[in-house]
Protein backbone atom coordinates (compact mmCIF):
# COMPACT_ATOMS: atom_id res chain seq x y z
CA UNK A 1 0.00 0.00 0.00
CA UNK A 2 1.36 3.63 -0.89
CA UNK A 3 2.07 5.98 1.24
CA UNK A 4 -1.48 8.29 1.51
CA UNK A 5 0.22 11.54 2.87
CA UNK A 6 -1.80 13.77 5.17
CA UNK A 7 -5.79 13.74 5.57
CA UNK A 8 -7.92 16.58 4.32
CA UNK A 9 -8.47 19.15 7.26
CA UNK A 10 -12.24 17.79 7.68
CA UNK A 11 -10.27 14.72 8.60
CA UNK A 12 -7.67 16.15 11.07
CA UNK A 13 -6.39 15.06 14.34
CA UNK A 14 -7.27 19.04 15.33
CA UNK A 15 -10.65 17.22 15.16
CA UNK A 16 -9.90 15.51 18.30
CA UNK A 17 -8.14 18.08 20.21
CA UNK A 18 -4.76 17.45 19.32
CA UNK A 19 -2.93 20.53 18.19
CA UNK A 20 0.21 21.23 16.26
CA UNK A 21 1.26 17.57 15.88
CA UNK A 22 3.43 16.66 13.11
CA UNK A 23 1.10 13.30 11.68
CA UNK A 24 1.65 10.75 9.41
CA UNK A 25 -1.33 8.98 8.13
CA UNK A 26 -1.31 5.14 7.02
CA UNK A 27 2.03 4.68 6.54
CA UNK A 28 2.98 1.35 4.93
CA UNK A 29 4.27 -1.51 7.42
CA UNK A 30 7.41 -0.89 5.91
CA UNK A 31 7.52 2.57 6.96
CA UNK A 32 6.40 2.35 10.44
CA UNK A 33 9.03 -0.50 11.07
CA UNK A 34 11.93 1.41 9.61
CA UNK A 35 10.98 4.42 11.41
CA UNK A 36 11.01 2.37 15.00
CA UNK A 37 14.50 0.67 13.84
CA UNK A 38 15.62 4.02 12.96
CA UNK A 39 14.12 5.65 16.65
CA UNK A 40 15.84 3.05 18.69
CA UNK A 41 12.16 1.55 19.56
CA UNK A 42 12.52 -1.88 17.67
CA UNK A 43 15.39 -4.86 16.91
CA UNK A 44 14.87 -6.21 13.30
CA UNK A 45 15.23 -9.77 13.34
CA UNK A 46 16.56 -12.30 10.85
CA UNK A 47 13.33 -13.37 9.37
CA UNK A 48 12.50 -9.60 8.30
CA UNK A 49 10.24 -9.11 11.40
CA UNK A 50 10.88 -6.17 14.03
CA UNK A 51 10.89 -7.13 17.59
CA UNK A 52 9.70 -4.47 20.59
CA UNK A 53 9.35 -4.33 24.27
CA UNK A 54 5.96 -3.09 25.51
CA UNK A 55 7.19 -1.59 28.85
CA UNK A 56 6.03 -2.20 31.98
CA UNK A 57 3.21 -4.04 30.85
CA UNK A 58 3.50 -7.47 28.54
CA UNK A 59 -0.68 -7.82 29.31
CA UNK A 60 -3.59 -6.69 29.64
CA UNK A 61 -4.69 -4.97 32.49
CA UNK A 62 -8.69 -5.83 33.84
CA UNK A 63 -8.50 -4.63 36.62
CA UNK A 64 -7.62 -1.25 34.76
CA UNK A 65 -10.27 -1.51 31.86
CA UNK A 66 -13.45 0.81 32.46
CA UNK A 67 -16.62 1.31 31.04
CA UNK A 68 -18.23 5.13 30.97
CA UNK A 69 -21.79 4.79 33.02
CA UNK A 70 -23.78 7.09 31.10
CA UNK A 71 -27.42 7.12 29.43
CA UNK A 72 -26.29 4.28 26.86
CA UNK A 73 -24.74 1.77 29.22
CA UNK A 74 -26.43 2.44 32.67
CA UNK A 75 -29.24 -0.14 32.48
CA UNK A 76 -27.08 -2.34 29.61
CA UNK A 77 -24.06 -3.21 31.11
CA UNK A 78 -23.74 -5.71 33.00
CA UNK A 79 -21.39 -3.87 36.44
CA UNK A 80 -19.02 -5.35 38.66
CA UNK A 81 -14.95 -5.99 38.81
CA UNK A 82 -15.08 -7.10 35.37
CA UNK A 83 -16.96 -3.99 33.48
CA UNK A 84 -15.85 -1.25 36.12
CA UNK A 85 -17.59 1.73 35.67
CA UNK A 86 -16.24 5.36 34.74
CA UNK A 87 -17.63 8.68 35.44
CA UNK A 88 -18.22 10.47 32.33
CA UNK A 89 -16.81 14.03 33.65
CA UNK A 90 -13.89 12.43 34.53
CA UNK A 91 -13.21 10.46 31.12
CA UNK A 92 -13.34 14.46 29.45
CA UNK A 93 -11.05 16.19 31.62
CA UNK A 94 -8.68 12.76 31.33
CA UNK A 95 -9.27 12.63 27.83
CA UNK A 96 -8.52 16.29 27.85
CA UNK A 97 -4.92 15.98 29.04
CA UNK A 98 -4.15 12.86 26.86
CA UNK A 99 -4.57 15.41 23.89
CA UNK A 100 -2.78 17.52 25.18
CA UNK A 101 -0.06 15.40 25.80
CA UNK A 102 -0.14 14.09 22.02
CA UNK A 103 -0.13 17.54 20.73
CA UNK A 104 3.29 18.84 19.24
CA UNK A 105 4.36 15.55 18.96
CA UNK A 106 4.92 13.48 15.85
CA UNK A 107 2.57 10.82 15.72
CA UNK A 108 0.85 8.12 13.63
CA UNK A 109 -2.64 7.97 12.91
CA UNK A 110 -4.60 5.20 10.36
CA UNK A 111 -7.95 4.72 9.06
CA UNK A 112 -8.81 1.12 9.38
CA UNK A 113 -12.74 -1.28 9.93
CA UNK A 114 -13.49 -4.19 12.05
CA UNK A 115 -16.15 -6.73 10.17
CA UNK A 116 -15.37 -8.32 7.50
CA UNK A 117 -19.14 -8.88 6.76
CA UNK A 118 -20.17 -5.07 4.88
CA UNK A 119 -23.29 -5.49 6.54
CA UNK A 120 -21.84 -4.92 9.79
CA UNK A 121 -18.38 -2.57 9.32
CA UNK A 122 -17.14 -0.49 11.87
CA UNK A 123 -14.99 2.48 10.85
CA UNK A 124 -12.02 2.70 13.44
CA UNK A 125 -9.73 5.85 13.59
CA UNK A 126 -6.29 4.55 15.35
CA UNK A 127 -3.92 7.66 16.56
CA UNK A 128 -1.17 6.34 18.15
CA UNK A 129 2.11 7.90 19.78
CA UNK A 130 4.41 5.07 18.74
CA UNK A 131 5.14 3.75 15.23
CA UNK A 132 5.08 0.17 16.19
CA UNK A 133 1.74 0.63 17.85
CA UNK A 134 0.51 1.90 14.64
CA UNK A 135 1.73 -1.37 12.47
CA UNK A 136 0.06 -3.20 14.92
CA UNK A 137 -3.07 -1.77 14.19
CA UNK A 138 -2.20 -1.97 10.48
CA UNK A 139 -1.93 -5.87 11.02
CA UNK A 140 -4.80 -6.49 13.24
CA UNK A 141 -7.59 -4.41 11.88
CA UNK A 142 -9.19 -4.68 8.38
CA UNK A 143 -7.50 -2.32 5.51
CA UNK A 144 -9.57 -0.04 3.60
CA UNK A 145 -8.51 0.87 -0.05
CA UNK A 146 -7.33 4.08 -0.87
CA UNK A 147 -10.44 5.41 -2.85
CA UNK A 148 -12.26 3.95 0.68
CA UNK A 149 -9.49 6.03 3.14
CA UNK A 150 -10.49 9.44 0.86
CA UNK A 151 -13.99 9.09 1.96
CA UNK A 152 -13.50 7.69 5.15
CA UNK A 153 -15.73 8.61 8.38
CA UNK A 154 -15.12 7.02 11.55
CA UNK A 155 -17.38 5.35 13.86
CA UNK A 156 -14.59 4.88 16.56
CA UNK A 157 -11.81 6.42 17.48
CA UNK A 158 -8.98 4.86 19.06
CA UNK A 159 -6.39 6.74 20.91
CA UNK A 160 -3.42 5.20 22.42
CA UNK A 161 -0.76 7.46 24.42
CA UNK A 162 1.64 4.60 25.84
CA UNK A 163 3.93 7.76 27.40
CA UNK A 164 1.08 9.37 29.02
CA UNK A 165 0.81 8.30 32.72
CA UNK A 166 -2.60 9.24 34.92
CA UNK A 167 -2.70 10.76 38.41
CA UNK A 168 -4.98 8.26 40.36
CA UNK A 169 -6.30 10.49 42.36
CA UNK A 170 -7.25 13.50 40.58
CA UNK A 171 -8.19 11.07 37.04
CA UNK A 172 -10.23 8.35 39.03
CA UNK A 173 -8.34 5.55 37.10
CA UNK A 174 -6.98 2.70 39.87
CA UNK A 175 -3.35 3.96 38.87
CA UNK A 176 -1.32 5.50 36.14
CA UNK A 177 -2.41 2.98 33.38
CA UNK A 178 -5.73 2.74 31.88
CA UNK A 179 -8.31 1.47 28.95
CA UNK A 180 -11.79 3.28 28.34
CA UNK A 181 -14.43 3.04 26.38
CA UNK A 182 -16.76 5.53 25.48
CA UNK A 183 -19.51 4.27 23.97
CA UNK A 184 -21.55 8.04 23.69
CA UNK A 185 -18.55 9.69 22.08
CA UNK A 186 -17.34 6.50 20.57
CA UNK A 187 -13.89 6.55 21.85
CA UNK A 188 -11.32 4.11 23.45
CA UNK A 189 -8.60 6.23 25.50
CA UNK A 190 -5.65 4.47 26.32
CA UNK A 191 -2.79 5.32 28.23
CA UNK A 192 0.08 4.53 30.74
CA UNK A 193 0.68 0.98 28.56
CA UNK A 194 2.44 -0.32 25.74
CA UNK A 195 0.54 -3.48 25.58
CA UNK A 196 -0.71 -3.45 22.11
CA UNK A 197 -3.34 -6.00 22.74
CA UNK A 198 -5.32 -3.12 24.59
CA UNK A 199 -5.90 -1.73 21.53
CA UNK A 200 -7.47 -4.57 19.41
CA UNK A 201 -9.50 -5.82 22.90
CA UNK A 202 -10.97 -1.99 23.23
CA UNK A 203 -12.62 -2.52 19.72
CA UNK A 204 -13.64 -6.06 20.53
CA UNK A 205 -15.24 -4.94 23.90
CA UNK A 206 -17.06 -2.24 21.79
CA UNK A 207 -18.59 -4.78 19.59
CA UNK A 208 -19.63 -7.06 22.06
CA UNK A 209 -22.11 -4.50 23.19
CA UNK A 210 -23.04 -2.94 20.16
CA UNK A 211 -23.53 -5.89 17.69
CA UNK A 212 -25.68 -7.76 20.36
CA UNK A 213 -27.78 -5.11 22.18
CA UNK A 214 -28.38 -2.87 19.11
CA UNK A 215 -28.44 -5.50 15.99
CA UNK A 216 -28.75 -8.61 17.74
CA UNK A 217 -25.87 -10.27 16.26
CA UNK A 218 -23.73 -12.83 18.47
CA UNK A 219 -20.20 -11.34 18.70
CA UNK A 220 -17.86 -14.31 19.92
CA UNK A 221 -14.05 -14.75 21.55
CA UNK A 222 -13.69 -17.65 18.97
CA UNK A 223 -11.66 -18.57 15.85
CA UNK A 224 -13.00 -20.08 12.91
CA UNK A 225 -12.09 -21.85 9.47
CA UNK A 226 -14.20 -23.79 6.91
CA UNK A 227 -13.71 -27.05 4.88
CA UNK A 228 -13.73 -27.35 0.97
CA UNK A 229 -17.36 -27.70 0.59
CA UNK A 230 -18.29 -24.46 3.01
CA UNK A 231 -19.16 -26.12 5.94
CA UNK A 232 -17.77 -23.79 9.05
CA UNK A 233 -16.20 -24.46 12.31
CA UNK A 234 -16.00 -22.25 15.40
CA UNK A 235 -13.61 -22.79 18.01
CA UNK A 236 -13.90 -21.70 21.91
CA UNK A 237 -11.12 -21.41 24.01
CA UNK A 238 -9.32 -19.46 26.28
CA UNK A 239 -5.23 -18.77 26.10
CA UNK A 240 -3.52 -22.19 26.35
CA UNK A 241 -5.80 -24.09 25.16
CA UNK A 242 -5.06 -24.63 21.48
CA UNK A 243 -7.38 -21.96 19.51
CA UNK A 244 -5.33 -20.72 17.14
CA UNK A 245 -3.42 -23.97 16.76
CA UNK A 246 -6.69 -26.04 15.77
CA UNK A 247 -7.94 -23.65 13.65
CA UNK A 248 -4.95 -23.07 11.83
CA UNK A 249 -5.37 -26.71 9.79
CA UNK A 250 -3.88 -27.03 6.35
CA UNK A 251 -6.54 -28.75 5.25
CA UNK A 252 -9.34 -25.88 6.15
CA UNK A 253 -9.51 -22.31 5.29
CA UNK A 254 -9.01 -19.86 8.22
CA UNK A 255 -11.61 -17.36 8.72
CA UNK A 256 -10.19 -15.99 11.47
CA UNK A 257 -8.23 -16.70 15.00
CA UNK A 258 -9.72 -14.85 17.51
CA UNK A 259 -12.75 -12.59 17.40
CA UNK A 260 -15.88 -13.25 15.32
CA UNK A 261 -19.58 -12.02 14.93
CA UNK A 262 -22.44 -14.68 14.06
CA UNK A 263 -25.24 -12.91 11.81
CA UNK A 264 -29.17 -13.11 11.48
CA UNK A 265 -27.90 -13.61 7.29
CA UNK A 266 -25.93 -16.82 8.63
CA UNK A 267 -23.14 -15.85 8.04
CA UNK A 268 -20.00 -16.14 10.65
CA UNK A 269 -17.48 -12.91 9.84
CA UNK A 270 -14.26 -12.48 11.24
CA UNK A 271 -13.68 -8.86 12.85
CA UNK A 272 -9.96 -8.13 11.82
CA UNK A 273 -7.22 -8.37 9.21
CA UNK A 274 -5.28 -10.08 11.09
CA UNK A 275 -3.61 -12.44 14.03
CA UNK A 276 -1.80 -12.06 17.26
CA UNK A 277 -0.72 -15.21 18.56
CA UNK A 278 1.50 -16.40 21.30
CA UNK A 279 5.26 -17.54 20.62
CA UNK A 280 6.21 -19.22 23.97
CA UNK A 281 7.75 -22.45 22.59
CA UNK A 282 6.74 -22.01 19.00
CA UNK A 283 8.47 -24.03 16.72
CA UNK A 284 8.09 -24.54 12.44
CA UNK A 285 7.41 -28.34 13.51
CA UNK A 286 4.30 -27.92 15.72
CA UNK A 287 2.74 -24.42 14.23
CA UNK A 288 4.49 -23.96 10.80
CA UNK A 289 1.71 -21.59 9.74
CA UNK A 290 2.30 -19.05 12.64
CA UNK A 291 5.96 -19.63 11.86
CA UNK A 292 6.07 -19.00 8.69
CA UNK A 293 3.86 -15.73 8.83
CA UNK A 294 6.53 -14.41 11.28
CA UNK A 295 8.27 -12.26 8.16
CA UNK A 296 9.05 -8.82 6.93
CA UNK A 297 5.56 -6.80 8.35
CA UNK A 298 5.68 -8.86 11.09
CA UNK A 299 5.58 -6.99 14.70
CA UNK A 300 6.93 -9.43 17.43
CA UNK A 301 6.69 -8.29 21.35
CA UNK A 302 8.81 -9.11 24.31
CA UNK A 303 11.03 -11.83 22.65
CA UNK A 304 14.19 -12.37 24.12
CA UNK A 305 16.39 -11.41 20.25
CA UNK A 306 19.97 -13.18 20.20
CA UNK A 307 22.21 -12.19 17.18
CA UNK A 308 19.10 -11.23 15.03
CA UNK A 309 17.52 -14.77 16.17
CA UNK A 310 14.65 -15.27 18.33
CA UNK A 311 14.50 -17.40 20.99
CA UNK A 312 11.08 -18.91 21.06
CA UNK A 313 11.82 -20.62 24.25
CA UNK A 314 12.88 -17.71 26.02
CA UNK A 315 10.32 -16.53 28.73
CA UNK A 316 12.61 -14.28 31.14
CA UNK A 317 10.30 -11.04 29.59
CA UNK A 318 6.92 -13.05 29.88
CA UNK A 319 5.82 -16.19 28.99
CA UNK A 320 2.94 -13.75 27.25
CA UNK A 321 5.39 -13.37 24.10
CA UNK A 322 3.41 -12.51 20.65
CA UNK A 323 3.64 -11.78 17.13
CA UNK A 324 0.84 -9.97 15.33
CA UNK A 325 0.85 -9.97 11.59
CA UNK A 326 -1.75 -9.68 8.69
CA UNK A 327 -3.91 -12.92 8.03
CA UNK A 328 -2.87 -12.83 4.68
CA UNK A 329 0.98 -13.94 5.67
CA UNK A 330 -1.43 -17.14 6.07
CA UNK A 331 -1.44 -19.34 2.70
CA UNK A 332 -5.05 -21.14 3.34
CA UNK A 333 -7.41 -18.50 4.09
CA UNK A 334 -10.99 -17.53 3.20
CA UNK A 335 -11.18 -14.70 1.31
CA UNK A 336 -12.91 -12.55 2.48
CA UNK A 337 -12.92 -13.24 5.96
CA UNK A 338 -16.36 -14.94 6.03
CA UNK A 339 -17.98 -18.59 6.37
CA UNK A 340 -21.50 -19.76 6.57
CA UNK A 341 -23.28 -21.10 9.38
CA UNK A 342 -21.14 -23.55 11.20
CA UNK A 343 -21.79 -27.16 11.49
CA UNK A 344 -19.16 -28.45 14.62
CA UNK A 345 -18.69 -25.71 17.47
CA UNK A 346 -15.81 -26.79 19.70
CA UNK A 347 -15.28 -26.12 23.61
CA UNK A 348 -11.63 -25.80 23.89
CA UNK A 349 -10.58 -26.47 27.64
CA UNK A 350 -7.02 -27.55 29.15
CA UNK A 351 -7.63 -29.71 31.94
CA UNK A 352 -4.90 -30.05 34.05
CA UNK A 353 -6.81 -32.30 36.26
CA UNK A 354 -7.00 -34.63 33.84
CA UNK A 355 -10.56 -35.58 34.40
CA UNK A 356 -12.26 -34.17 31.33
CA UNK A 357 -12.66 -36.53 28.30
CA UNK A 358 -10.53 -35.58 25.33
CA UNK A 359 -13.99 -35.18 23.49
CA UNK A 360 -17.11 -35.20 24.05
CA UNK A 361 -20.19 -34.39 22.86
CA UNK A 362 -23.15 -31.98 24.27
CA UNK A 363 -26.57 -31.44 24.39
CA UNK A 364 -28.00 -27.52 24.39
CA UNK A 365 -28.15 -27.36 28.04
CA UNK A 366 -24.65 -28.57 28.71
CA UNK A 367 -23.58 -26.35 25.94
CA UNK A 368 -25.08 -23.12 27.41
CA UNK A 369 -23.74 -24.46 30.77
CA UNK A 370 -20.38 -24.91 29.35
CA UNK A 371 -20.34 -21.48 27.42
CA UNK A 372 -21.59 -19.98 30.64
CA UNK A 373 -18.80 -21.40 32.65
CA UNK A 374 -16.12 -20.80 30.14
CA UNK A 375 -13.16 -23.51 31.73
CA UNK A 376 -10.14 -24.02 31.68
CA UNK A 377 -7.05 -24.78 33.87
CA UNK A 378 -3.35 -22.95 34.45
CA UNK A 379 -0.67 -25.17 36.46
CA UNK A 380 0.49 -23.65 39.80
CA UNK A 381 4.24 -23.48 38.58
CA UNK A 382 7.02 -25.56 37.40
CA UNK A 383 8.47 -25.78 41.33
CA UNK A 384 9.10 -28.89 43.21
CA UNK A 385 6.33 -30.08 44.77
CA UNK A 386 3.89 -27.91 42.97
CA UNK A 387 1.55 -29.70 41.37
CA UNK A 388 -1.61 -28.31 41.87
CA UNK A 389 -3.48 -27.03 39.12
CA UNK A 390 -5.43 -23.36 39.41
CA UNK A 391 -9.19 -23.57 37.71
CA UNK A 392 -9.70 -20.57 35.42
CA UNK A 393 -13.56 -19.79 34.40
CA UNK A 394 -14.35 -17.01 32.03
CA UNK A 395 -18.00 -16.38 31.55
CA UNK A 396 -18.34 -16.94 26.95
CA UNK A 397 -14.52 -17.72 27.04
CA UNK A 398 -13.95 -14.30 27.25
CA UNK A 399 -15.47 -12.52 30.72
CA UNK A 400 -13.16 -9.60 30.18
CA UNK A 401 -14.29 -8.50 27.08
CA UNK A 402 -18.06 -8.59 27.69
CA UNK A 403 -19.74 -5.69 28.69
CA UNK A 404 -23.40 -7.72 28.48
CA UNK A 405 -24.64 -9.85 31.10
CA UNK A 406 -23.57 -13.71 30.00
CA UNK A 407 -26.65 -15.15 29.83
CA UNK A 408 -27.29 -12.74 26.88
CA UNK A 409 -24.86 -14.24 25.02
CA UNK A 410 -25.52 -17.77 25.89
CA UNK A 411 -28.78 -17.27 25.02
CA UNK A 412 -28.24 -16.17 21.43
CA UNK A 413 -25.92 -18.75 21.03
CA UNK A 414 -28.12 -21.34 22.28
CA UNK A 415 -30.59 -19.77 19.85
CA UNK A 416 -28.78 -20.12 17.22
CA UNK A 417 -26.87 -23.70 17.46
CA UNK A 418 -30.61 -24.94 17.94
CA UNK A 419 -31.44 -23.51 14.50
CA UNK A 420 -28.79 -24.22 12.71
CA UNK A 421 -28.78 -27.87 13.67
CA UNK A 422 -24.86 -27.81 15.22
CA UNK A 423 -23.00 -30.44 16.69
CA UNK A 424 -21.13 -29.13 20.05
CA UNK A 425 -17.95 -30.83 21.59
CA UNK A 426 -16.15 -30.09 24.22
CA UNK A 427 -12.52 -31.04 23.45
CA UNK A 428 -9.87 -31.42 26.58
CA UNK A 429 -6.42 -30.17 25.11
CA UNK A 430 -5.05 -30.85 28.49
CA UNK A 431 -3.88 -34.34 31.07
CA UNK A 432 -4.78 -37.48 30.35
CA UNK A 433 -3.65 -40.39 32.08
CA UNK A 434 -3.33 -38.50 35.25
CA UNK A 435 -3.47 -34.73 36.91
CA UNK A 436 -0.52 -32.12 36.04
CA UNK A 437 2.50 -34.05 38.12
CA UNK A 438 1.46 -37.59 37.24
CA UNK A 439 -0.58 -37.90 34.09
CA UNK A 440 0.99 -36.25 30.30
CA UNK A 441 -0.51 -33.62 28.00
CA UNK A 442 -2.98 -34.84 25.16
CA UNK A 443 -0.92 -35.01 21.97
CA UNK A 444 -1.69 -32.63 19.56
CA UNK A 445 -1.88 -35.33 16.23
CA UNK A 446 -4.73 -37.08 18.79
CA UNK A 447 -6.68 -34.08 19.01
CA UNK A 448 -6.54 -33.12 15.36
CA UNK A 449 -7.51 -36.42 14.84
CA UNK A 450 -10.87 -36.39 16.90
CA UNK A 451 -11.77 -32.90 15.50
CA UNK A 452 -11.05 -34.31 12.17
CA UNK A 453 -13.54 -37.47 13.04
CA UNK A 454 -16.18 -34.68 14.33
CA UNK A 455 -16.12 -32.74 11.49
CA UNK A 456 -16.39 -35.64 8.63
CA UNK A 457 -19.29 -36.79 10.61
CA UNK A 458 -16.87 -40.36 11.53
CA UNK A 459 -19.04 -39.57 14.94
CA UNK A 460 -22.17 -39.57 14.29
CA UNK A 461 -23.57 -42.99 14.49
CA UNK A 462 -20.93 -44.64 16.96
CA UNK A 463 -22.01 -45.73 20.21
CA UNK A 464 -21.80 -43.23 23.65
CA UNK A 465 -21.09 -43.41 27.26
CA UNK A 466 -21.98 -40.81 29.50
CA UNK A 467 -19.63 -39.56 32.09
CA UNK A 468 -21.08 -40.29 35.45
CA UNK A 469 -20.32 -36.71 36.61
CA UNK A 470 -20.10 -34.23 33.99
CA UNK A 471 -22.69 -36.06 32.19
CA UNK A 472 -21.19 -35.68 28.40
CA UNK A 473 -21.37 -38.19 26.06
CA UNK A 474 -18.08 -39.83 25.40
CA UNK A 475 -17.49 -42.10 21.64
CA UNK A 476 -16.33 -45.66 22.36
CA UNK A 477 -14.54 -45.16 19.16
CA UNK A 478 -12.34 -42.95 17.19
CA UNK A 479 -10.58 -43.39 14.15
CA UNK A 480 -7.17 -42.50 14.48
CA UNK A 481 -7.14 -42.59 18.20
CA UNK A 482 -6.43 -45.44 20.36
CA UNK A 483 -9.58 -46.30 21.83
CA UNK A 484 -8.03 -46.43 25.72
CA UNK A 485 -7.55 -42.83 25.33
CA UNK A 486 -11.31 -41.91 24.78
CA UNK A 487 -12.33 -42.66 28.51
CA UNK A 488 -10.36 -40.21 31.01
CA UNK A 489 -10.97 -42.68 33.86
CA UNK A 490 -9.52 -45.69 32.17
CA UNK A 491 -6.59 -43.85 31.46
CA UNK A 492 -5.75 -43.19 35.09
CA UNK A 493 -6.03 -47.30 36.52
CA UNK A 494 -6.77 -45.37 39.86
CA UNK A 495 -10.46 -45.14 40.44
CA UNK A 496 -10.33 -43.53 43.67
CA UNK A 497 -7.92 -40.83 42.13
CA UNK A 498 -9.78 -39.81 39.10
CA UNK A 499 -12.85 -39.53 41.15
CA UNK A 500 -11.56 -37.70 43.87
CA UNK A 501 -9.93 -35.30 41.28
CA UNK A 502 -13.97 -35.14 39.28
CA UNK A 503 -15.47 -34.36 42.09
CA UNK A 504 -13.06 -32.00 43.30
CA UNK A 505 -13.41 -29.98 39.78
CA UNK A 506 -17.10 -30.89 39.73
CA UNK A 507 -17.53 -28.82 43.09
CA UNK A 508 -15.62 -25.72 41.66
CA UNK A 509 -17.79 -25.61 38.15
CA UNK A 510 -20.61 -25.97 40.64
CA UNK A 511 -19.47 -23.12 42.68
CA UNK A 512 -18.64 -20.79 40.10
CA UNK A 513 -22.31 -21.26 38.61
CA UNK A 514 -23.96 -20.22 41.32
CA UNK A 515 -23.74 -16.64 40.33
CA UNK A 516 -25.30 -17.76 37.20
CA UNK A 517 -28.04 -20.41 38.10
CA UNK A 518 -31.33 -17.95 38.76
CA UNK A 519 -30.87 -16.87 35.31
CA UNK A 520 -30.67 -20.62 33.94
CA UNK A 521 -33.49 -22.60 32.78
CA UNK A 522 -34.24 -26.01 33.58
CA UNK A 523 -32.27 -27.41 30.56
CA UNK A 524 -29.03 -25.45 31.41
CA UNK A 525 -29.57 -26.46 35.01
CA UNK A 526 -29.35 -30.26 34.00
CA UNK A 527 -26.40 -29.84 32.65
CA UNK A 528 -24.68 -29.42 36.49
CA UNK A 529 -21.86 -31.51 37.10
CA UNK A 530 -23.23 -34.39 39.99
CA UNK A 531 -20.75 -34.91 42.99
CA UNK A 532 -19.76 -39.41 43.06
CA UNK A 533 -20.40 -39.77 46.62
CA UNK A 534 -18.84 -43.32 46.33
CA UNK A 535 -16.25 -44.99 43.64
Amino acid sequence: MQELGLKSEKASVEQLGIKDATVHWNLSPKKLADIAVEAGQATRTNSGAISVDTGEFTGRSPKDRFIVKDEITEDAVWWGNINIPFDSEKFDKLYDKVVAYLSGKEIYARDAYACADDNYRTNIRVVNEYPWSNLFAYNMFLRPTESEIKSFNPDWTVINAPGFKANPEVDGTRQHNFAILNFKRKIALIGGTGYTGEIKKGIFSALNFELPHLKNTLSMHCSANMGKDGDTAIFFGLSGTGKTTLSADPNRQLIGDDEHGWSNENTVFNFEGGCYAKVIDLSAEKEPDIYNAIKEGALLENVVIKDGDIDFKDGSKTENTRVSYPIDHINNIAQPSIGKNPKNIFFLTCDAYGVLPPISKLTPGQAAFHFISGYTAKVAGTEAGITEPVTAFSACFGAPFMPLHPTKYAEMLSKKMQDAGVNVWLINTGWTGGPYGKGSRMKLPLTRAMITAALNGQLDNVEYTNHSVFHVAIPKECPGVPTEVLSPRGTWNDDEGYYAQANKLADQFNKNFEKFAEFANEEILAAVPTIKETV
